[in-house]
């Protein structure tokens, strides 16, 4: 946080901007973040729980807002983004991690201990034996993370015989090679890819039951796949989805 800290009062210095132009500083991470700013855990940091808001209030002798960085996130997209103009969003973030937040009546749903919105620890994979940095097994975050298709392509390859590129980077590979191996006709590729647009669609489907969203924004690096990676979603997503859902619109944040 000193580092956080500092790079921001240098940001004011090079802009010249006095303390007196701002009305506060607003912060994101990745980890349930309470109404009071309090972070409980942020596995894919090693952070345990303080408050956030208060550390970095007194480093910056400024006021502070913090909260979950999916969840920021989501109010951007309905602000800005692939939600505006709606007021009901479930908004998936793809990257590191899975993170999520979700908007009921624009405001954000955060929940008792700021964990409302944290679909990457939904169990979406009860065989799997691997752990999660949650300590749990199975999470989505463990199949649709850029780390988690990486799993899921190196698991496909030492199990299956079908030629692919892929085979060529040997431990190197990436949730962006599988993509772009993907868009070339890769067999391998496909099959991976299918397999992470089922569980991403089929869990998207699980949320949508639970508070019925206007639309659906998918981000984070992952979605740098573009349209292609929607459309495997939305496949998995109108099947499993409640009939209300099926037509609930997913778009790239």
């Amino acid at each position: 946080l000193p580092d956080v800290a500092a790079s921001i009062l240098d940001k004011m210095k090079e802009r010249e901007v006095s303390r007196e132009e701002i009305a506060g500083v607003g912060i994101g991470a990745p980890g349930p973040i309470d109404a009071k700013g309090t972070v409980y855990v942020a596995v894919n940091l090693g952070w345990g729980t303080f408050s956030l808001k208060n550390e970095l209030q007194s480093l910056l002798n400024l006021p502070v807002e913090a909260g979950n960085d999916a969840n920021v996130a989501a109010l951007g997209e309905m602000w800005k983004g692939g939600g505006q103009g709606y007021s009901n969003v479930v908004a998936v973030t793809l990257g590191t991690g899975v993170g999520g937040g979700i908007i009921v009546d624009g405001k954000i749903v955060a929940g008792a201990h700021g964990a409302g919105g944290e679909v990457g620890h939904a169990c979406v994979e009860p065989e799997e034996e691997a752990v999660c940095n949650c300590g749990n097994h199975g999470c989505l975050e463990q199949m649709t993370s850029a780390t988690g298709i990486v799993r899921l392509a190196k698991k496909y390859l030492a199990s299956h015989d079908t030629p692919s590129s892929l085979r060529e980077r040997g431990e190197s590979i990436s949730a962006k090679a599988v993509f772009d191996a993907l868009k070339e006709g890769d067999a391998a590729a496909e099959a991976i890819v299918q397999e992470f647009s089922e569980y991403l669609g089929r869990a998207l489907a699980v949320f949508a039951c639970v508070v019925d969203p206007e639309v659906i924004v998918v981000g984070g690096g992952v979605s740098k796949a573009g349209q292609i990676l929607i459309d495997g979603v939305a496949k998995y997503y109108r099947e499993a989805a409640f009939i209300a859902c099926k037509d609930t619109p997913i778009v790239l944040a």
